[in-house]
């Protein structure tokens, strides 16, 4: 894909920012947590701009050509390739969270079920869990971490709505979940969010194994 950039990347950095997502995306496909054409992924290339997967490119496969640039609304740069239909989710948190480097989103089988099954109760409440501490700003167990779960709509400004009422109300967010859909989850660099998906992953399938388990 031919990509024009801007002066302040340069094509080592821009590739580098590439490489690193497909990297990335060929993993979470081998666990089997893109399913088909689904999920997509995101890096901050610096202060207003971010690399991001290119619309409906199969993850398991996916290349350095397949990403492309866009700018923190969403704009593509110096392509005329789409991103992510759902571009603005992931520029919503690096211009709301300065410090994150990294969005990672994943359509696993847990997570679609967990994000149907609490739905109607709006969220999941992790309590009492050692893996909660893989968590940035978890501590102990004895924490509770809040994962919303969002209703799904195909209409992308009302999604970043309903992320941006939670943010407004100053409450705690490290994922979340949209019914029907699977996760989003951040971290500081691609070691940070990987660590959260992992563990959120690992999280949500222990919580409906006690669904399945509870007399």
């Amino acid at each position: 894909m031919s990509q024009q950039l801007p002066d302040s990347i340069s094509p080592t950095v821009f590739r580098a920012c590439a490489e690193a997502i497909a990297n990335a995306a060929r993993n979470l496909a081998e666990r089997g947590w893109t399913p088909a054409t689904s999920s997509n992924f995101s890096l901050r290339v610096d202060a207003a701009h971010i690399v991001i997967t290119i619309s409906g490119r199969d993850k398991g496969k996916l290349r350095a050509d397949d990403i492309m640039l866009v700018d923190l609304d969403g704009n593509p740069v110096g392509t005329n390739a789409h991103p992510s239909a759902e571009t603005a989710l992931h520029t919503q948190i690096y211009r709301r969270m300065p410090v994150i480097g990294v969005v990672l989103h994943t359509h696993s089988h847990v997570q679609s079920v967990a994000s149907r099954l609490y739905a109607r109760a709006g969220e999941v409440r992790l309590q009492g869990w050692e893996l909660q501490k893989a968590i940035a700003g978890i501590t102990t167990h004895a924490d509770t971490l809040v994962i919303p779960v969002f209703p799904n709509t195909q209409h992308m400004p009302e999604l970043v709505a309903q992320v941006k009422a939670w943010l407004d109300a100053d409450k705690p967010l490290a994922a979340y979940l949209i019914d029907g859909h699977g996760l989003y989850t951040w971290g500081r660099d691609m070691a940070e969010a990987q660590r959260h998906l992992e563990a959120l992953e690992f999280l949500l399938d222990c919580e409906l194994d006690l669904r399945r388990l509870s007399p």
